[in-house]
């Protein structure tokens, strides 16, 4: 199965939504088309399939960047965090836009991204315990961080921004992101 997400991710890459069908992903994989419907339906369901993979990877590096393994600071942490999420799709911008564009067109954008808020919310409740670290976030606040982050990242995606790798770009989205917590911080009494 593996094969196949790797396979239907390079087709993506190099033809978008145009080019991807069943047979070309199973050309691409090596696979017989039979093969492919055996884990597949339809080219929807590996879309989906490709989708949660990556969101589970990106899920992945975020924890770790949040966790602060490769440094504790918060900045550097937030760095982290939105270089995982910028860098998702391991940089196939077109594959990721083709993804993207497939769940919105299903109606499946707020079920897809459900267990990314959840995973912010827990992670920023965990987080939030130690007063080294960065603050606990509130259900509303998990809101509105999320999608600031994750709207500006998806309208870079869908408008195939240059820029969308840059680190001007990701300097922009810790900016972002450090403002919002620190007056969370400074709003509780604990400056970071």
């Amino acid at each position: 199965m593996t094969t196949i997400l790797e396979a239907a991710a390079q087709i993506l890459e190099a033809g978008g939504l145009a080019a991807f069908t069943t047979n070309a992903v199973a050309e691409r994989a090596g696979v017989s088309i039979g093969t492919l419907y055996q884990y597949f339906v339809d080219k929807n369901a590996l879309l989906m399939a490709l989708a949660r993979q990556e969101m589970g990877t990106a899920l992945v590096e975020v924890g770790r960047a949040l966790s602060g393994v490769d440094d504790p600071t918060p900045e550097s942490r937030v760095r982290a965090m939105v270089r995982a999420m910028v860098h998702a799709f391991r940089g196939r911008s077109r594959a990721r836009k083709a993804v993207v564009q497939a769940i919105l067109a299903q109606g499946l954008g707020i079920e897809m991204v459900a267990p990314i808020n959840n995973f912010i919310a827990n992670i920023g409740t965990a987080i939030g315990q130690d007063a080294e670290r960065l603050p606990a976030l509130e259900r509303e606040q998990v809101f509105v961080l999320s999608r600031a982050l994750l709207g500006a990242i998806r309208a870079a995606v869908m408008e195939e921004q240059p820029f969308l790798q840059s680190r001007r770009f990701e300097d922009e989205l810790v900016r972002l992101v450090m403002s919002y917590i620190e007056s969370i911080a400074r709003a509780a009494g604990r400056p970071l």
